[in-house]
């Protein structure tokens, strides 16, 4: 065999070890049952699941006096710091204000509420995110909706909230998984 040859074989059992790991990722993924989820949360058809992630991290609120409604308070959503973990638990990016999600290939996605549907008590609504065009090369490209599912805590502070806590920040744990989606090929 000459090292042509060898070189080729190598080439070729590479490309293959590569295959059967990224195909080993995909299935080792939860896929999302859209019809199973309330209706104002399910992803458009045309759309296909292409990550999902587990985002644990923190919720911040802030006492503030309401909108249009003097002398009244309440506690106000202020931001999330959250980090996102595959279902291995392997980090592979995090979530922020914006709302943006940012892989760990720099790849970032902003996005805009569509719609939310309730979760079970003392937990955040679901969520249906339309995605922006993304920025950097990487995973995020392409994406067209985010989900958030299976939300555990986050809901604002059950505390006093007036005059007196104006301008106090509590921050609350919370859990979520966060589903990437991409038109349909």
């Amino acid at each position: 065999m000459n090292n042509t040859s060898v070189l080729s074989l190598r080439a070729l059992s590479l490309t293959a070890v590569a295959a059967v790991a990224v195909l080993a990722g995909c299935a080792s993924q939860p896929m999302v049952k859209n019809a199973e989820l309330p209706e104002a949360v399910r992803v458009p058809a045309g759309h296909t699941q292409s990550m999902f992630t587990v985002g644990s991290g923190e919720l911040t609120y802030e006492c503030r006096e309401k909108k249009d409604m003097a002398g009244a308070f309440e506690w106000a959503f202020v931001g999330p710091v959250a980090t996102l973990s595959d279902a291995k638990g392997t980090v592979v990016g995090k979530y922020y204000a914006g709302p943006t999600w940012e892989s760990n290939d720099g790849s970032k996605v902003t996005g805009k509420q569509v719609a939310v549907s309730p979760a079970t008590a003392g937990n955040i609504p679901l969520q249906l995110v339309k995605a922006n065009p993304a920025s950097g090369a990487g995973v995020m490209q392409g994406v067209s909706f985010i989900q958030r599912l299976n939300t555990v805590g986050g809901v604002a502070p059950a505390l006093p909230c007036g005059a007196e806590q104006k301008g106090d920040k509590k921050v609350v744990g919370y859990k979520a998984d966060y589903v990437f989606y991409k038109p349909a090929m």
